[in-house]
């Protein structure tokens, strides 16, 4: 808990912290001990999720990771240390009140929560609610997963809530008059970088209604890594990314431009858990380290631009996050 409730924002800018592109995730903790600390990564059983969960794991916290179904997930986290397996559909708001009823019921703290789990660039869906299902699962189903959960995160006193984010903020903001294309044409990556500029700005305004109870908030943009989450792109999609070999399987080729799933958790990780992080919050981070702020019609690359990270805007999404789950946290 904060003694010092004059909330101060960290500034938008590396520290720096002496890692990089290509730093993994056991690295970027930086030999920090987690034993008796509590996580929970969904997702946290395939791509940069169970890479999370694993660094993590091994570092000494007790994992939680949430799936739609349970045992496909066994097989990926067998062997890692302090896993618990449980059943979430972010899509399904009965689903999220019931996963986090079952941890409130445990009576244990909450230190970590790594928001990873997500779909990307998926033909024109809708939840129950009507919803679309980008915005619904990346975005609604992790604002009202952490509120549902907040009171553990602040019996901790000293948690983090971390939302993996993407550079695919720069495709689009939110469109706050039509945020689930009722009335605009569908396009898979526009819906897709709305919900990541999503992940970006709930991060900004957690942080600021977060601090007094000594919880922190922060975004990240993984990298560029060859994961299921593209099982929805076409091959013609991966070979124009450069992320098919002449055999037709999708692999990355070139280093310098993607990542392993060991580099791609690095800043989730260092979100969650580096001391380097220590009293910050409420920034967009990427290559394990707070990312610059570029102009909002820069080239695609590193860097964040303004929408994602707007107070004014972050604010502006949380009252509609608010309205379109019926949730409202208890801060």
């Amino acid at each position: 808990m904060h003694t010092d409730n004059l909330y101060k924002i960290t500034p938008q800018a590396p520290i720096p912290s002496g890692f990089g592109h290509q730093t993994t995730a056991r690295e970027a903790l930086g030999g920090r001990d987690l034993s008796g600390k509590t996580a929970i990564v969904t997702g946290g059983y395939s791509g940069i999720g169970l890479e999370t969960t694993r660094a993590l794991a091994e570092a000494g916290a007790t994992v939680i990771v949430p799936a739609r179904t349970p045992e496909k997930a066994r097989a990926s986290v067998a062997g890692i240390p302090r896993v618990e397996l449980e059943s979430l559909d972010l899509i399904n708001p009965a689903s999220i009140d019931a996963f986090a009823r079952r941890f409130l019921d445990s009576g244990r703290p909450l230190d970590i929560l790594v928001n990873s789990a997500g779909i990307m660039a998926v033909p024109l869906t809708r939840d129950a609610r009507g919803y679309e299902s980008q915005f619904a699962t990346n975005h609604l189903g992790h604002f009202q997963l952490t509120a549902r959960l907040w009171p553990a995160l602040k019996k901790s006193g000293n948690a983090r809530v971390v939302s993996v984010s993407s550079g695919a903020i720069r495709y689009s903001g939110i469109d706050f008059g039509d945020p689930n294309f009722e009335r605009k044409e569908y396009d898979k990556w526009i819906a897709y970088g709305q919900s990541k500029s999503a992940n970006a700005l709930f991060a900004v305004e957690l942080d600021k209604r977060g601090y007094s109870s000594g919880v922190r908030a922060f975004s990240l943009h993984p990298g560029v890594i060859i994961t299921d989450l593209s099982r929805h792109l076409s091959d013609d999609e991966m070979r124009a990314m450069g992320a098919l070999d002449e055999q037709g399987r999708r692999v990355a080729s070139d280093p310098s431009r993607y990542k392993s799933p060991e580099q791609g958790a690095a800043t989730s990780v260092w979100c969650a858990a580096s001391t380097q992080v220590d009293g910050m919050g409420g920034v967009y981070c990427e290559d394990v380290d707070i990312s610059v702020v570029v102009p909002d019609d820069a080239p695609i690359g590193p860097g964040v631009v303004q929408w994602a990270i707007d107070p004014e805007f972050a604010e502006r999404l949380w009252l509609l996050s608010e309205e379109l789950t019926g949730v409202k946290f208890t801060i």
